[in-house]
């Protein structure tokens, strides 16, 4: 029998075709139909010419890819995939347009796994796979992605496997870090899901190209006698069939093959010469039930000289894998040791396959590959992602510093997706990092399906549900370390957040209520609250609100700008004007108002008009006209009471020599820093405008400031203001 040396050594008989890990169901969707043709069509161009780092046609590898997943049973959407997810890297949108000619899972896959393919192609080209840190990092980067699309590591591998072959058949190097990576990492990944063909390939690639001395010298040992093992075996084989038939044991029995890697690994591990090695002639035998294999295993006692040190029940005590099997290494007539397996046939199928066996992937509906054939659904998920856990930890277990790896856990919710925590997490923990609104509303959890307290530290693998209310609230108790309900910095913030919001959202409740009773008492409760928060300088109502509850804001600030205080009026204030019937008789200065002779005037201190504003007059009692600006609040609140009340009033021309003054008030806000006030005043005495009233306020940084000027024209104003904004911190400035 030829075998292939790149890829094993050679083997007594060979092993039977897979069975299909992944079945087609008969109910595919519309963007399904043909996919395999479909998309090596729409691939074919992009790929036809473009090489992959190793050297080979990319269009090729993603056929030999293609090929080896229907090796192992792959349907043909899962082949397709292989082309889709080569073809991602060449598309301007590939989400978008592959969604759009195959469906939202191809999509979602071909994105997910380029993802994965940039993350590993960074790190094997640093040369630094042999750095624990960046290996932890590569390895958890795989399994997330692995568990939210277990179809990725079907792909990762194949495709892995096809550049080891195409190296080996082109002789091309393979760089060490890339034959570690397969050997270190990948290969551990078949094995823990139970795909021995890869496994056994990716080891003996790998260790060709990492020793291939060692790989040479032990292939040229087993060459040496093979035609007289197989002979023997042959025989063997024949006798023991037989033999069992005759006890009424319907028995399959078939050569095993050896592989370099594996009989490397046992010399070295057990310090043995290649004449050493027991298990070099080897025999499986497949029975139908549980009592047959034990039958089968007395008369092979019987028969031949049992080395009892080596026999191992794995049906008894299964490997942690759920591998089963009966184990034993017997010696013949003339001394020669045989290792025979002994199994049933769902024993042999799993031992092949592992829980890859289960990967029924639905291939219909509206979520596509969402999960597992409906047979069994859940728990086949979960047990293949428990797999993928335990090759984590088993890497974790290669690497020297460990604590790198045991920061951390994986846990599993009901859905069977994979939630990365840190070690001693508790159900609290899980419950925040699955959503925040799931973590305030968590008042229990199950883990493997039974109750347990909110503070019980979580174990690797294991499956958590939350039980939560419909409206809930944290519990002041999980910040208290001394309590352990939770151990995630990230889960924490989240919980101080929670009351911190409660604690404003109180004195906003607070403010808001003292300001509305104040509205209420001064009969303005038709005004704006955000108005109101506007002309006190802050952005918004809640803004107000805050600094009122938590007393920074006094509400006396509130009743001046609601009632300003009447001005004691000096002599230069009065303008006692006349009844004039021409312009030439008018004062000139001052306010005239319109038809009546002699009438005192004041400026109101709310809106301080000056020239040359729109202004209306307002009759007061005993006080004569106070004259307001037309946009001014309180006149139109004062209008709309007393329409009666309003009279016509405008401007005057001033004298030549004495030309009048107004005074304004001016806002700024600015934030805060040391010399803001000076640097502003020195721009209002640069520009000669007296400042003869300011008042400040910073709240939170930022300074709120009003300015009371003097000016004869409010029009000049705006440029003095254009240059008040450009002062260092200012960020508006604007007549108030």
């Amino acid at each position: 029998m030829k075998t292939n040396p790149a890829t094993q050594a050679p083997a007594l008989t060979q092993t039977e075709p897979l069975p299909q890990l992944i079945a087609a169901t008969a109910n595919a969707l519309p963007e399904q139909v043909d996919a395999l043709a479909r998309a090596r069509a729409f691939a074919e161009p992009l790929l036809a010419c473009e090489t992959l780092d190793s050297g080979e046609n990319t269009l090729v590898h993603a056929d030999a890819v293609a090929a080896i997943l229907k090796g192992i049973g792959g349907s043909e959407a899962m082949q397709a995939a292989s082309y889709l997810v080569y073809a991602c890297v060449h598309l301007n949108k590939p989400e978008e347009v592959i969604a759009k000619a195959f469906g939202d899972s191809f999509a979602a896959l071909a994105v997910e796994t380029t993802k994965l393919m940039r993350v590993q192609r960074q790190a094997l080209a640093a040369e630094q796979v042999d750095d624990p840190a960046v290996q932890t990092e590569n390895v958890r980067k795989m399994l997330l992605a692995f568990s939210r699309d277990l179809r990725v590591v079907m792909l990762r591998l194949a495709s892995r496997l096809q550049t080891l072959r195409f190296h080996a058949a082109s002789k091309r190097p393979v760089s060490p870090s890339l034959a570690r990576e397969s050997l270190q990492v990948f290969a551990p990944l078949a094995n823990r899901l139970g795909i021995w063909q890869m496994k056994w390939e990716l080891e003996d690639l790998s260790f060709r190209f990492l020793e291939p001395d060692t790989y040479k010298e032990v292939a040229r040992l087993l060459d040496e006698k093979r035609g007289e093992r197989e002979m023997y075996m042959q025989q063997l084989r024949l006798r023991l069939e037989s033999e069992l038939r005759s006890r009424s044991i319907s028995a399959t029995v078939q050569g095993r093959p050896k592989h370099i890697y594996s009989i490397v690994k046992k010399m070295r591990g057990k310090s043995l010469n290649f004449d050493q090695v027991l298990d070099l002639r080897a025999l499986r035998v497949v029975v139908p039930t549980v009592k047959d294999c034990y039958a089968a295993l007395s008369w092979v006692h019987e028969q031949f000289t049992p080395i009892v040190e080596e026999f191992d029940d794995y049906i008894a005590k299964p490997k942690p894998n759920g591998y089963q099997s009966l184990h034993t290494i017997v010696r013949d007539e003339q001394g020669r040791p045989v290792e025979i397996q002994i199994r049933t046939q769902a024993m042999h199928e799993h031992a092949e396959h592992g829980v890859a066996a289960h990967w029924a992937y639905k291939e219909a509906g509206s979520k596509g590959y969402a999960g597992v054939s409906a047979a069994g659904e859940y728990d086949a998920k979960i047990a293949v992602l428990r797999q993928l856990l335990a090759w984590e930890r088993d890497l974790a277990g290669a690497v020297p510093n460990r604590g790198l790896f045991e920061d951390r856990i994986y846990v599993l919710t009901p859905d069977a997706a994979v939630i990365e925590l840190s070690q001693g997490s508790t159900p609290v923990d899980f419950a925040y990092a699955v959503h925040t609104s799931v973590g305030h509303r968590c008042r229990g959890a199950r883990v493997d399906g039974a109750m347990v307290p909110l503070n019980t530290p979580l174990q690797n693998g294991q499956t958590v549900e939350i039980t939560t209310v419909k409206e809930g609230r944290p519990s002041r108790d999980w910040l208290n370390a001394e309590l352990g309900y939770l151990t995630s910095n990230r889960a924490k913030a989240k919980v101080r957040a929670w009351f911190n919001a409660q604690a404003t959202h109180e004195t906003v409740a607070r403010g808001r209520e003292a300001v509305e009773k104040l509205l209420q008492r001064e009969g303005k409760t038709a005004m704006k609250l955000d108005d109101l928060a506007t002309q006190l300088g802050f952005k918004s109502a809640d803004a107000l609100f805050e600094v009122v509850g938590k007393d920074e804001f006094s509400l006396r600030n509130i009743e001046n700008l609601l009632r300003p205080p009447e001005p004691v009026l000096q002599p230069d204030e009065y303008l006692l004007l006349k009844k004039t019937r021409t312009n030439e008789s008018a004062p000139k200065g001052g306010v005239l108002v319109v038809g009546i002779d002699s009438l005192m005037t004041q400026l109101a201190k709310c809106c301080k008009p000056a020239p040359p504003d729109v202004i209306r007059g307002f009759v007061t009692r005993g006080k004569g006209v106070s004259v307001h600006r037309a946009d001014c609040s309180n006149f139109r609140e004062m209008a709309a009471r007393s329409a009666e009340r309003v009279i016509e009033v405008e401007w005057g021309t001033p004298k030549a020599a004495a030309a009048a003054v107004y005074p304004v008030d001016v806002a700024v806000e600015a934030a805060d820093r040391q010399g803001l006030l000076r640097d502003i005043s020195e721009v209002f005495a640069r520009e000669k405008t007296n400042v003869i009233g300011v008042q400040t306020q910073s709240v939170k940084g930022t300074a709120w400031m009003t300015f009371t000027v003097e000016v004869a024209d409010s029009g000049r104003l705006n440029k003095v203001l254009g240059i008040v904004a450009s002062v260092a911190g200012v960020r508006s400035a604007r007549r108030r």
